[in-house]
């Protein structure tokens, strides 16, 4: 459904909100996220770009969030590295076809569903779950 892009960007997001203020280098970054290192540098320039984060260079730098976990989404992360494509015309260019079919209607119904779970869940509240599974780390036992 996401683009690995927007799952990397979402492993960034989480482990730099898991860091509470505390930049994080990027090598750190893909160690804990799994994300090969280049991959992992073109993601997070685009969330530097976009505002989403900042980076601190020297000693003890690293990269932050922008903003705080509980008004940051999922929705706003994979929006700024690769949005979900919503289908607005039909998809085979049908001239015919003044509106979606009932196919393409409904896909992007689904499209919009994602749209909407995603933009009601904010970092924070995956960092701070309750859940016994922490996001990114093994768990004990």
């Amino acid at each position: 459904m996401i683009s690995k892009t927007a799952e990397y960007a979402l492993r960034a997001v989480a482990c730099m909100g898991g860091a509470h203020g505390n930049p994080v280098s990027a090598d750190e970054l893909a160690k804990q996220t799994q994300v090969p290192r280049r991959y992992l540098t073109r993601v997070l320039q685009d969330l530097c770009a976009a505002g989403l984060a900042q980076s601190r260079p020297g000693p003890g730098g690293g990269y932050e969030l922008t903003q705080p976990t509980g008004e940051l989404t999922i929705l706003d992360v994979i929006n700024t590295v690769d949005p979900i494509q919503r289908i607005k015309r039909c998809p085979l260019g049908l001239k015919t076809h003044k509106e979606l079919c009932p196919l393409h209607a409904e896909l992007d119904k689904a499209y919009a569903a994602t749209e909407r779970a995603f933009a009601g869940v904010t970092i924070e509240a995956l960092i701070n779950s309750a859940s016994p599974i922490v996001p990114l780390c093994e768990s004990a036992g």
